[in-house]
């Protein structure tokens, strides 16, 4: 008797296993390659997303994400890689790509919008663009991250609220656009990565950063900044899940809809999230907190000033980049104008 209860808990056992190694073989795990540090509040959402897909592919589908480049692919040449698909998802980012579609940078920029709100206007026309010009690399998009609206500033060592008190400051700016744009206002400015900022501020190398203000905490702003003013919301360009066609063909067509619905559920959730008056209310009195004295906001000239030059700039840009970016900054710029009224 004894030997048959043994006989059936083996039997039982390697039928678990059986199973067990089954399902195993059964999930696709695929990659996810995002250049976003952990800590940035956009990260969780891809995180979320893995867990969307795996949950409506009912298992079959793993998604491991890779945050801050830690594949080792570098953004420049993700197009590329993208194409030959040896990622198979990405956290795309048109302002990257210069070097192989220079008309991506000129989609949106800075000065597009004055108002945050404006910004929600604009996105079915960026993510209409970005579909199509990413699939001619052969990347299919399933929804992505809308990129909260964060307010600008410029974090200085001395108090500056002003274009004319900027006049004999170095500025440390983000994309080539921004240093054209200062470069029109008489300002000095260079492109310093997001890593090496704070070190150029302790060591003198530029005297202000003009940076995301609600998030300037995650950086260590305010060890080397005592100083902001507010300018402007931040023109940000979503986010796309990219998956590669390669991988995309691949699937099954329940897998495909899993990805497309997690995809879907994400943009609806951060587009909701994108505009909020109180958390970047909220992030001003963290900095008050810290030590930082935030001066009163650039003047409705100022800024009018600013978007003016930031427009100009943003047309000589995309007049350079070819018909494409052309096409894009007409589209788009035309309707910020009129949200702009």
């Amino acid at each position: 008797m004894k030997s048959t209860n043994y006989f059936c808990v083996m039997v039982l056992t390697v039928l678990g296993w059986g199973i067990s190694l089954q399902v195993q073989a059964e999930t696709r795990v695929l990659k996810f390659h995002s250049g976003l540090a952990q800590t940035r509040p956009e990260a969780q959402y891809i995180e979320e997303f893995a867990t969307l897909v795996n949950e409506k592919s009912n298992g079959s589908l793993q998604i491991d994400v890779y945050h801050a480049g830690s594949l080792g692919l570098k953004e420049a040449d993700m197009l590329r890689i993208m194409k030959g698909g040896m990622v198979d998802l990405a956290l795309m980012y048109g302002e990257y790509y210069k070097r192989d579609a220079p008309a991506l940078a000129s989609v949106y920029a800075q000065g597009a919008i004055t108002k945050a709100e404006q910004h929600l206007a604009l996105l079915p026309t960026l993510r209409s663009i970005y579909k199509e010009a990413y699939a001619k690399w052969g990347i299919h998009t399933v929804g992505g991250v809308v990129a909260p609206v964060f307010d600008v500033g410029l974090h200085c060592k001395a108090p500056v609220n002003s274009l004319a008190e900027l006049k004999d400051k170095k500025v440390r700016v983000w994309s080539g656009h921004l240093v054209d744009t200062f470069k029109k206002l008489g300002i000095s400015a260079q492109v310093i990565g997001q890593n090496d900022m704070y070190l150029a501020l302790q060591t003198g190398v530029v005297d202000c950063a003009y940076y995301l203000s609600t998030v300037a905490k995650t950086v260590s702003l305010q060890e080397v900044t005592k100083y902001e003013s507010y300018l402007h919301p931040w023109a940000a360009s979503p986010w796309m899940f990219g998956v590669s066609d390669k991988t995309w063909k691949s699937l099954t067509a329940e897998q495909q809809k899993a990805l497309t619905d997690a995809g879907e559920e994400i943009w609806k959730k951060t587009k909701l999230l994108a505009v909020d008056p109180q958390r970047e209310a909220a992030a001003r009195e963290e900095r008050k907190s810290l030590g930082i004295t935030v001066l009163e906001p650039f003047s409705e000239k100022d800024v009018q000033t600013f978007v003016d030059a930031a427009m100009s700039a943003w047309k000589d840009m995309a007049e350079a980049s070819g018909p494409e970016g052309m096409k894009y900054y007409e589209t788009v710029s035309t309707l910020a104008k009129e949200q702009q009224k």
